[in-house]
């Protein structure tokens, strides 16, 4: 009988055992809290660098906005070139050329105009062109031209064209036109940090350096130079 009692009776874990399965959980608990605090961190850091961008909107006087209000300017000048040229040049691919131009540019106008209403801004400021950018005055024209656009004659010129010359002369002014734009496009990429300008920049400069390279070579084929 003594011995059936001994058998039933429930194995006594000894001392050493139990003190032994808190530290187990313990030992196995340590990474898994880690990974989860590390997780939490980050997911935060990333949290406040969000709404930081979207709570510190771009002031009056940033190189956002003057890049904003001076590009809409300047692509406001390509969009009136390329629907001269749309309607009257002589080559389909110039015709082309100048309403993916003015399609695209207008756009990019409304995108940058838009910023402007988000960030509570005017769509003209009362600074002088390009004083956003260190040195940015005296890369303006006698006359205040910001770089690469065209003159008041050469509007005209432009306009009182005949045949061929239209082709010429629109993708002569309009290579000069992007190049300058490239000047103001690199000084944005310097100085923000906001995600929405950076990303339309850099898209308007890659998309004006590979027209400036087709309009290269439409010359070439008109018997004309840039």
């Amino acid at each position: 009988m003594a011995s059936a009692d001994i058998d039933d009776a429930p194995a006594r874990t000894t001392p050493s055992e139990a003190s032994d399965r808190p530290g187990r959980r313990r030992r196995w608990w340590r990474p898994l809290g880690m990974a989860v605090m590390m997780l939490l961190l980050f997911a935060a850091g990333y949290s406040t660098r969000v709404l930081a961008q979207v709570w510190s909107t771009p002031g009056d006087a940033s190189a956002e906005a003057g890049f904003a209000r001076d590009m809409s300017a300047h692509h406001a000048q390509a969009v009136e070139m390329a629907l001269v040229a749309w309607q009257r040049a002589s080559q389909p691919e110039t015709r082309t050329m100048a309403y993916a131009t003015a399609t695209a540019q207008q756009a990019q106008i409304g995108m940058m105009q838009t910023w402007l209403s988000q960030w509570h801004l005017s769509p003209a400021g009362s600074a002088a062109p390009m004083a956003w950018i260190p040195g940015g005055p005296r890369m303006l024209d006698l006359d205040g031209r910001m770089p690469g656009m065209a003159s008041t004659a050469e509007l005209a010129q432009l306009e009182t064209a005949q045949g061929k010359q239209v082709d010429v002369l629109f993708c002569q002014l309009m290579i000069r036109h992007h190049l300058g734009g490239v000047h103001m496009i690199d000084a944005v990429l310097a100085q923000s940090h906001r995600s929405e300008v950076l990303d339309l920049a850099g898209n308007m400069k890659a998309s004006q350096q590979a027209d400036v390279t087709t309009m290269q070579r439409m010359l070439t084929d008109l018997g004309a130079t840039p």
